[in-house]
């Protein structure tokens, strides 16, 4: 297996260093334009193999030459939120940049499946699938399960209860009209609603849904990289293990849901083919109109795009 990361700052070292720790692909390529940076930090991380027992060899580069015939590329380019910045707000300058990189990438590595960290999430995932060319099977975002992680552990931290033990799920778009669903969510397959009154439900809810920027305002010059690092590696190692996981991805959908045309999250079924199958569960008819809505405001982000 080789494995590109786009990107050398903060998510993309943490993404090829995960990768490279847990021997997922034999090579690990990281690429930036920043002159010097992917290949120090490459160097360093293939320095650690040694210590971590890791044959996966990782190169630093500025040439997408060096990223050819990658079996999977995780795309972490764009530029980071900051303290009073939406992720809609990113959306401009970070289409510019996941275009050019979709482009040379699709270009090397033609039958990559790809994976979009980039925020906006969901409109990044829209337009790596629209320039690439690539099947929707074979491109997917990764923020359902950051989100899911993020309720997970706010629900782990409310009950004080062991991480293990704790599921739920996250769909619709990655930002403020996220749908967490709680009925959905379990404790050891014990229903959350069954474990806490609704109102402490929708503060951990609302939590969940200012996750990212919470971490955004206490560290001021940046965003979150660990949380969202391991939620991509999830996903590849889902495909290189083909592994079936059952995880909340942001997928192109063509009538699911009752929903058409639009990149957003819902449970899919990911193997060695990448999206094997998108699962419909049933929803409420009010979880359904929250995803409805979640679904029209990621279409009307789209709509300000000119690619």
């Amino acid at each position: 297996m080789k494995i590109t990361v786009v990107g050398a700052g903060n998510v993309g070292a943490a993404v090829a260093q995960r990768l490279a720790d847990k021997e997922l692909g034999n090579e690990v390529v990281m690429v930036d334009v920043i002159e010097g940076m992917p290949q120090g930090k490459g160097l360093d991380m293939y320095e650690s193999g040694p210590v971590e027992g890791s044959d996966s060899r990782v190169i630093g580069t500025n040439s997408y030459e060096d990223t050819a015939n990658s079996d999977i590329v995780v795309i972490t380019a764009g530029i980071a939120r900051k303290p009073g910045m939406s992720r809609d707000d990113l959306q401009t300058t970070n289409a510019g940049i996941v275009k050019s990189v979709t482009e040379q990438v699709a270009a090397k590595s033609p039958k990559a499946y790809l994976i979009v960290v980039s925020n906006p999430l969901d409109v990044m995932t829209y337009v790596a699938m629209k320039v690439s060319g690539f099947e929707r099977s074979r491109v997917m975002g990764m923020a359902g399960i950051l989100d899911t992680a993020r309720f997970r552990t706010f629900i782990s931290m409310e009950l004080k209860v062991s991480i293990e033990d704790v599921t739920a799920f996250v769909l619709g778009g990655h930002g403020d009209s996220m749908v967490p669903l709680p009925r959905y969510s379990t404790v050891a397959g014990i229903p959350l609603p069954e474990l806490m009154d609704q109102a402490t439900i929708d503060r951990l809810v609302k939590r969940t849904r200012d996750g990212g920027i919470e971490i955004v305002n206490f560290l001021k010059t940046g965003s979150a990289y660990y949380a969202p690092s391991a939620a991509a590696v999830q996903m590849v190692e889902a495909i290189v293990k083909d592994k079936k996981r059952i995880l909340p991805c942001a997928v192109y959908l063509q009538g699911e849901y009752g929903i058409k045309d639009v990149v957003v999250g819902v449970p899919i079924k990911i193997g060695k083919n990448g999206m094997e199958e998108i699962i419909q569960i049933k929803l409420t008819p009010d979880e359904q109109a929250a995803l409805n809505k979640s679904a029209n405001d990621v279409k009307a982000n789209m709509a300000k795009l000119s690619l």
